[in-house]
């Protein structure tokens, strides 16, 4: 699939889901990965005013899922297993963060990608996880 019909797929997957919710956007396609975009808003931070480090969790499981779906068969959906994440520095309320996915394993049965999310107006890192998502076969119980 094109480029425009693997953002169109994800985009239309991602409705009325934690997706939508949190304003996360796609916006490439790489070689072995995907880009996409969250505000940082009253829907995603702390408090004080900065990105809430959960929802930098959920979207790097979002753009994880996302991206083994692009690698599943028709008949296999990406289950996440596990995350882990370290959260480097602050995005402000108003800012935008990009978030790259890279798919590290594809395995039959495991996917391992790891996500890189950056702030649009500084650019810095601002968080790196690794997702584990376990590749369920449909219509099997596990």
């Amino acid at each position: 699939m094109t480029k425009e019909e693997a953002i169109k797929y994800l985009t239309e997957r991602g409705k009325d889901t934690l997706i939508d919710h949190l304003g996360i956007k796609f916006v490439d396609i790489t070689e072995n990965g995907v880009v996409a975009t969250m505000p940082v808003n009253n829907n995603t931070r702390q408090v004080s005013g900065i990105l809430n480090g959960g929802a930098s969790l959920a979207l790097a499981e979002c753009l994880a899922g996302s991206t083994s779906a692009l690698y599943c068969a028709e008949d296999e959906v990406p289950v996440g297993m596990q995350v882990s994440g370290s959260h480097v520095s602050a995005a402000m309320v108003g800012d935008v963060v990009v978030a790259t996915s890279t798919l590290i394993h594809r395995g039959k049965s495991t996917h391992l990608v790891n996500v890189d999310i950056r702030s649009q107006n500084t650019g810095k890192l601002v968080s790196t996880s690794r997702v584990q998502n376990f590749i369920k076969k449909l219509g099997i119980r596990n």
